[in-house]
């Protein structure tokens, strides 16, 4: 009879430290998901931190990128992607091989652009100001 006291004992002892770590362990917020563009085109990508003037994320803002690639770069693929609540986005699938890319960002009336040469910067990393 001991035996079973002292087994539910530990068990009870078990279950409230189990308990006590639980609740002393933070709620973490799900990380808003990153938009990712799927070129298809290649290896290359371009990732996407838009802010505006004061340093802010900005929600929505797009980004717009036409793609001329293949022989004597007649073939054209345009592209738009959007940034999430943190104010990132992702375009992956870029070909090796192409013009310098021209992305234009957008969000209302306030605007930049920036370039990507993937033949020298296959994976490029963009901190961008709206103005």
């Amino acid at each position: 009879m001991t035996i079973s006291v002292t087994l539910s004992a530990m068990l009870i002892v078990t279950r409230a430290l189990v308990a006590a770590v639980l609740a002393q362990q933070p709620v973490q917020a799900p990380k808003p998901d990153l938009p990712t563009l799927k070129a298809g085109l290649g290896s290359c990508s371009a990732d996407f931190t838009v802010k505006d003037a004061d340093g802010k994320p900005v929600y929505l803002a797009t980004i717009h990128v036409r793609i001329r690639y293949g022989p004597m770069n007649i073939k054209r693929m345009d592209l738009e992607v959007s940034t999430n609540d943190e104010g990132k986005a992702r375009v992956e699938g870029l070909p090796l091989k192409a013009r310098p890319l021209a992305y234009d960002i957008q969000k209302g009336d306030q605007k930049a652009a920036v370039e990507q040469n993937v033949a020298t910067t296959c994976q490029a990393t963009h901190e961008v100001s709206l103005k």
